[in-house]
């Protein structure tokens, strides 16, 4: 099954400074290194620019752009678009709060039967009123 990369994810894999990890993150980044040789990685355009956007450098905004070019983003539709809108809605009618490109996300992955991949624990709560699979690293 493919798993579809949020960028909390790939933020922690990509940090320059990563200091000491914790246990939790060394299982984390085992788990996107397994995906990534399994070739199970999707990419969709709005992860790309969450990942690019804020970098002052242009140099590193480049080399990250390049690295980034392995994958190609995966088509969003009008219903994706609309279905996210969906979500936003029923999260709101649960006083729950998300940000318009979780909900893509969430929106994007459900219609194709995709897991999200994130340490966000916003999704979390999402999936507890919209059906969102969210991938567990395993053990």
């Amino acid at each position: 099954m493919k798993v579809l990369v949020d960028t909390s994810i790939w933020s922690l894999a990509l940090r320059r400074r990563a200091g000491p990890s914790n246990g939790g993150d060394a299982r984390i980044l085992a788990e996107l290194q397994t995906l990534l040789d399994d070739d199970r990685v999707v990419m969709v355009g709005p992860v790309r620019q969450e990942l690019l956007s804020g970098i002052r450098d242009h140099a590193q905004f480049e080399r990250l752009r390049e690295r980034l070019a392995a994958w190609s983003d995966e088509a969003l539709e009008t219903a994706d678009f609309e279905r996210a809108a969906e979500a936003y809605n029923a999260c709101r009618a649960h006083r729950i709060q998300g940000t318009p490109i979780d909900l893509l996300l969430c929106a994007w992955s459900e219609r194709r039967g995709v897991a999200v991949f994130t340490t966000d624990r916003d999704f979390t709560r999402y999936a507890q009123v919209f059906p969102v699979a969210l991938h567990e690293p395993q053990a």
